[in-house]
């Protein structure tokens, strides 16, 4: 029988997990012609939340738990979770209940039928406010204006990947991940489904409006070049338009003999390419800083504990071992 790794990402999600479990045990009963395993990524929760998987697995043995040293992030310990998946298919699913479980049928159906990358996608939001749905909405318009790559809108991670797309996301070992244009990036054969989605069963979001605008830097930066190119081409029109005002006041003033205008002028246009001058700046330090933690090289991160046993993190960087496989075929 095929098996179908079912990952959770958890932080801090003890109020919701049971609930989670129930509907998840349903669901797997509808679809007997699966095995299914569970999978817990703990992002260094502080609640009870790894105690209750433990509890969890102690009756139910398809519960396998992933303990992160520390917290990571989502976008990282889901990529914990594809690392560790043992199915044929991955199915990534909220700990918050706000998608619905109920929809995983329906998504076998589809991978059963050729596709490899069957995803959910949002045709109501419940439970967010208006500036949220907009800002979301802003945004998404705004990125696949920017880049080429076809980012989903109004979809999250949500949804099943074939065993050759998890391999496909596995080998993308970047620090700075934003995952949703990952999922684009890798393509693949795609089935959209549609849902209303839900407010959270329980518990508080973790997503405050500062970390959405990281995730939002990270989605710019990650896919697009064109922060870059806007900057240029802005110091490039001002610089255009600039060469011309000298000339008008050089000839105002030798000609004409008008004086030149003083001290307001000429601090509002300080002023105004110091702001453009800063913001370039800013921009060349977003992606400069992605490329001195890519450089750094550093494991993405360190797991704790896997099902009831310490883990020894001896695993090297994922550039040092494409170079020990290079090296390797090139003796034998």
């Amino acid at each position: 029988m095929n098996l179908i790794t079912i990952i959770v990402p958890a932080y801090n999600e003890e109020a919701v997990l049971h609930k989670l479990y129930d509907r998840l045990k349903e669901v797997i009963k509808s679809v007997p012609a699966y095995q299914f395993e569970i999978l817990f990524v703990n992002d260094g929760s502080k609640d009870s939340t790894l105690s209750i998987i433990k509890k969890m697995r102690e009756w139910d043995k398809r519960i396998s738990y992933v303990n992160l040293s520390r917290n990571f992030g989502k976008e990282i310990a889901m990529l914990a979770g594809l690392d560790h998946a043992k199915g044929n298919a991955v199915i990534i699913i909220d700990a918050d209940l706000q998608d619905p479980p109920e929809l995983i049928p329906e998504m076998i159906k589809y991978w059963e039928m050729g596709y490899d990358d069957v995803f959910a996608k949002r045709r109501s939001r419940s439970g967010e406010t208006w500036f949220k749905k907009w800002s979301s909405s802003t945004f998404y318009k705004l990125l696949q204006k920017m880049s080429r790559i076809p980012i989903q809108e109004n979809t999250g991670d949500f949804r099943l990947l074939d065993r050759r797309c998890v391999e496909a996301l596995k080998q993308i070992r970047e620090t700075q991940r934003y995952t949703k244009g990952m999922f684009s990036w890798i393509g693949y054969n795609k089935k959209e489904i549609l849902f209303d989605r839900d407010p959270r069963a329980a518990g508080e979001t973790k997503w405050n409006y500062s970390k959405l605008f990281d995730l939002a830097i990270e989605g710019m930066t990650s896919f697009t070049t064109a922060p870059l190119r806007l900057s240029a081409f802005c110091g490039f029109i001002i610089s255009f338009f600039s060469f011309f005002y000298i000339i008008w006041i050089i000839t105002k003033t030798l000609i004409f003999g008008e004086k030149v205008a003083g001290y307001p002028s000429l601090m509002t246009v300080i002023l105004f390419l110091g702001g453009i001058q800063l913001i370039s700046l800013g921009i060349i330090g977003e992606y400069l800083g992605r490329i001195f933690n890519e450089t750094k090289n550093r494991p993405l991160y360190f797991v704790d504990e896997y099902n009831n046993e310490k883990e020894l993190n001896q695993a090297r960087p994922a550039s040092e071992q494409k170079i020990t496989k290079h090296l390797n075929r090139g003796r034998a």
